[in-house]
Order: structure tokens, then sequence, then C-alpha cells
């Protein structure tokens, strides 16, 4: 005998089944943080571009040291808030150009590239 439940992927557009299997009610409605929520926490809220992350490597900051990234993070937040739109963050020796808007990391530029580095268009500077 065949299997009496019917797929409902099967059936053409506005054709219902005419006796539903069991199990196939209203889903329960999902508990918990929704998944952005929980990816920004396990991510961050600050992203790099593909040059930040060469400088960063080639430069070898360390963004662990000191909570360097919880620092930036913070920083970027508090020029969102003050409406600055490209910024320079500076956590301990490392300048960190960022676009606010988009929270994302342009470039880094440790203490020992610093004295040859100009900053162009930035509105603001956070010290974090």
């Amino acid at each position: 005998m065949h299997d009496p439940t019917i797929n409902p992927a099967l059936l053409p557009p506005g054709v219902e089944p005419v006796g539903k299997p069991k199990g196939t009610g209203p889903a329960a409605p999902l508990k918990g943080p929704a998944f952005d929520e929980v990816l920004r926490q396990r991510v961050g809220t600050v992203k790099f571009s593909g040059h930040a992350l060469q400088r960063v490597e080639r430069r070898g900051i360390d963004l662990d040291a000191n909570n360097t990234l919880a620092r930036l993070e913070g920083g970027v937040e508090r020029a969102a808030q003050k409406g600055a739109r490209d910024s320079v963050v500076f956590v301990d020796g490392t300048a960190f150009v960022v676009s606010v808007r988009n929270k994302t990391v342009i470039t880094a530029v440790d203490s020992e590239h610093m004295r040859e580095h100009v900053f162009t268009n930035i509105d603001s500077a956070v010290i974090a």
C-alpha cells in the first residue's frame, strides 16, 4: 500500500491537501536571540577591509593585546554618536582609519610608520 501523507512541495500553488498529516500545524515561535544579534556578538561590530587586514598582518599589529579590538569598537561607537563619518581611532600606538558609517577599518598604521603618514579625508579623531 502507498503512504497516505502528501508532500506539499509536489502540489500546484493554491491547492491545499485534503487531510493534513500530523505535526504540520503552525510552527511554535522561536525563542532566544536573533541571528544578527548573535553574529554581532561573535564577530563584533567593526569589520576590516582587505587592505586593512594586509596592513595589520604586515605590520604585526596585535588586535588581542590590551583589548585592542574592544577599545577600537568603543571608539567607533563614540565617533558614531557624535555624527562622525570618517575617523582616525587611536588605540595605544596604533591608528585605525575607520569609515564610521560602514563600521569598517580602512587601514591601520603602527607607531613606527605613523611619522611618515598623513591622514586625509577624516572628520574626527578618537583616542580609545
